[in-house]
């Protein structure tokens, strides 16, 4: 119970800025330091709130006090272990990556062997999560001839004792496998799927490990300190952002960029979570942008061979105070971009609307983007945590709209009963009605309601119904199916093949510059991925 109260009064300090008390709370993490808790939840409340205090600081004696608990948080988890406590809690995707604490995670080939390789002794197979052991039967017979002896007619076969009579000593189960597949004479997309098919768990120990999120910092940085409120996502305008001059751009030479893509790929791992610009990133091309009070953002396309038909991809995350904080995902078309913004669980009472809104800016300096939007998952649909922590008025607020009339009604009448009854809330139903539809912003120089009924797929669909040559690839699919193209102009003809050739010649920032000046191919793009009325 004492713990309880001096948590809440810890835990009391994520929402208190000012000018005044930053003694006291440096007083209270001192007297943090010989805390002890005694549950995973204890321990879990602990580490995420001295983690928001250290990217949140009220002074650099703030952040050098937090850091220190963190840095040694391994032995309060070894501890706590000790005492024959249930630590599954602390596997949860929310939380995971604390010092001291392990967790178990299927990823992909390209994921496995990157986290293998700089983590050779902390990952390996998680053999005690493998439910189906029997899908090593027909890898390993292609590594193993006299596992045909065994698999084919014998119940209950041993992997684990075949790998082990198979590896050299002090190597892991994981990376004699991984070492094995490479040998095997597979395009790289067959040897990725061969892996896939095993469905394997890992086991990744993080010990007080450097990555471990209580650990993991950007080095060297300057540290912003807040004397003062937090900026409210009432302050924060999309439209004065997008208006603002550029931010200032770097791009990282070749081992900057190698050690950062690394940290990303870890960061992300720990969370359980695998972007397709994350496993497979343009490492020429890792940009850099100081977004201003302490926050900072890693961003990159991904190279040719790994790109989409049609839209341009691009990835990033971003660090607050050298904290990482979350990651951002953009699918652009001319124009439009759908933007997928994750903010971590542990800063989500932080400047997350200013964060947002400087992304927005900068995308719009960098990709030439004006229209936002913002798939239905990202605000409720088949997402229970986003209906549970009101994702939809995150974005409403910013000014986002809904494209589909029904759902603008019931926001309509919400805002109606906002303004009626202070403190009023919407629903969970209400606000699972709500996320059935698309949001979208439409900056400076946007077409109200060009994008509206536009749907990638219905692209694609479309292309697919034309029976266009299977030998052209997707974009040439496309031109080959406009009427219009036999009454372009020499100069239009000229712009769609500089289209064509920069998708897989150049960075996708310039394929989506050429498409920007392409009206013609714009204006058939849209009318052949417009959703039927009737859909």
């Amino acid at each position: 119970m004492v713990l309880m109260r001096l948590l809440d009064r810890l835990d009391s300090w994520k929402t208190n800025f000012g000018p005044s008390g930053t003694g006291q709370l440096e007083r209270l993490l001192t007297a943090a330091g010989r805390w002890r808790p005694g549950t995973p939840a204890d321990a879990i409340r602990l580490h995420e709130t001295l983690l928001f205090l250290r990217a949140y600081p009220r002074s650099p004696r703030v952040a050098r006090l937090a850091d220190q608990i963190l840095f040694r948080f391994a032995d309060r988890i070894a501890r706590l272990e000790s005492t024959g406590a249930d630590t599954e809690p602390l596997e949860a995707p929310e939380v995971s990556g604390i010092a001291g604490t392990s967790l178990g995670a299927v990823f992909s080939y390209e994921f496995a062997c990157s986290l293998a390789a700089r983590h050779p002794r902390r990952i390996d197979i998680g053999w005690e999560r493998c439910d189906e052991i029997d899908r090593f039967g027909p890898v390993l017979a292609r590594i193993l001839p006299l596992l045909a002896e065994d698999w084919p007619v014998e119940a209950h076969v041993p992997f684990r004792d075949w790998i082990a009579a198979a590896r050299p000593p002090r190597t892991t189960d994981l990376a004699w496998l991984l070492q094995q597949l490479a040998a095997l004479p597979l395009s790289p997309g067959e040897r990725s799927k061969v892996y896939g098919t095993l469905e394997l768990p890992l086991s990744w120990e993080m010990g007080n490990s450097r990555v471990s999120r209580s650990r993991l910092r950007l080095p060297g940085r300057k540290l912003f300190v807040h004397g003062e409120p937090l900026i409210r996502r009432g302050d924060v305008s999309l439209v004065r952002e997008l208006a603002s001059p550029p931010l200032g751009l770097r791009r990282l030479p070749p081992p900057e960029a190698r050690r950062m893509l690394d940290l990303i790929l870890d960061t992300s791992a720990m969370r359980y979570r695998e972007l397709h610009g994350f496993s497979h990133p343009d490492e020429r091309a890792v940009d850099h942008a100081d977004l201003g009070r302490g926050v900072e953002v890693f961003f990159f396309g991904v190279p040719p061979a790994w790109r989409l038909p049609f839209r341009a991809y691009h990835a990033g995350m971003f660090f607050k105070n050298g904290v990482p904080a979350g990651y951002v995902e953009l699918l652009s078309l001319f124009e439009r971009a759908e933007v997928g913004f994750n903010l971590y669980y542990t800063f989500r009472e932080g400047e997350s609307a200013w964060i947002y809104a400087r992304l927005l800016r900068l995308f719009h300096q960098v990709l030439g983007v004006s229209c936002f939007s913002v798939d239905p998952y990202q605000i409720g649909l088949e997402n229970p945590e986003a209906i549970e922590s009101g994702a939809f008025w995150f974005y409403r607020k910013l000014g986002f709209r809904p494209i589909e009339p029904d759902a603008a009604s019931l926001v309509a009448r919400e805002e109606r009963r906002m303004a009626r009854t202070p403190g009023y809330r919407s629903s969970k139903r209400t606000l699972e009605r709500i996320a059935a539809t698309y949001l979208i912003f439409e900056g400076p120089g946007a077409t109200p309601g060009a994008w509206d009924r536009f749907r990638i797929r219905n692209l694609a669909l479309a292309v697919q119904r034309a029976g266009a040559n299977p030998k052209l690839s997707p974009l040439e699919q496309v031109l080959e199916m406009i009427p219009e193209r036999a009454r372009w102009t020499v100069e239009e003809r000229r712009a769609a093949s500089r289209i064509l050739q920069s998708k897989h010649a150049s960075e996708e920032n310039r394929y989506l510059k050429e498409m920007q000046r392409h009206p013609g191919l714009r204006a058939a793009i849209l009318r052949a991925g417009q959703l039927s009325r009737h859909a």
